[in-house]
């Protein structure tokens, strides 16, 4: 072989040299990767599954062939399933915001110089107040921070507002009447004096205790 032959091939990139063998996908390994991408979905999603039956549909389905359930039976039990489905789904979550919230009110508990009312509300005193307390069904003017239990401030007004009792969440109307003019309290509301399993929108999600900072400035009845 002349020299420079040979020199032109130790020159060239080791890719050219010896490119790695591809090998096209079998029909076999396709179906099989198919197959076990959709059992693993199902194993998630739907356990205890039989897998026999589920085999069979899929082979009558694929072939063409007749179906061993009519397509009024099928669309029924999946949309029964479905049903089920969201339903376990929304109680789970529920659970975990339930969880959550018994957690967050217990820490709160736990803080120094906190007392608890009877319907489970928090409160500490920040500032004491000397003037009148309000009516039920009366107006309260305040000021006030609202946040979450991540401490995030979903609402708030430093400028004096005045609010009809009978207006606010059940958390203010149980905790305002105790309140004494002049007197600044904070408060952690627990989520079923707040906005319960409803919620407010985008800002609270479901089962969310709320926090306040709550300035009591004047009552009128």
């Amino acid at each position: 072989m002349p020299r420079y032959l040979i020199l032109t091939l130790l020159l060239l990139p080791t890719s050219l040299i010896a490119a790695p063998e591809t090998t096209s996908t079998s029909d076999h390994d396709l179906a099989y990767s198919l197959g076990a991408s959709l059992g693993e979905r199902l194993r998630t999603e739907v356990p205890g599954l039989q897998l026999d039956a589920l085999i069979e549909g899929l082979r009558q389905a694929y072939q063409n062939k007749p179906l061993a359930l009519s397509k009024e039976r099928m669309t029924a039990i999946l949309s029964e399933h479905d049903a089920q489905a969201n339903e376990a789904a929304v109680q789970a979550q529920t659970e975990q915001l339930l969880s959550a919230e018994k957690r967050f009110m217990a820490t709160e508990r736990a803080r120094p110089g906190v007392r608890e009312l009877a319907e489970g509300i928090l409160v500490s005193e920040l500032q004491a107040g000397t003037g009148s307390k309000p009516k039920a069904g009366g107006k309260v003017q305040v000021r006030y921070v609202g946040k979450l239990p991540d401490g995030t401030v979903f609402d708030q007004n430093q400028q004096a507002q005045w609010f009809n009792l009978d207006s606010v969440i059940e958390g203010w109307q149980v905790t305002l009447p105790q309140m004494a003019t002049g007197a600044k309290w904070r408060l952690v509301i627990p989520s079923a004096q707040a906005y319960g399993a409803d919620g407010a929108g985008d800002l609270i999600a479901p089962y969310t205790p709320l926090v306040f900072e709550i300035e009591l400035l004047g009552v009128a009845d």
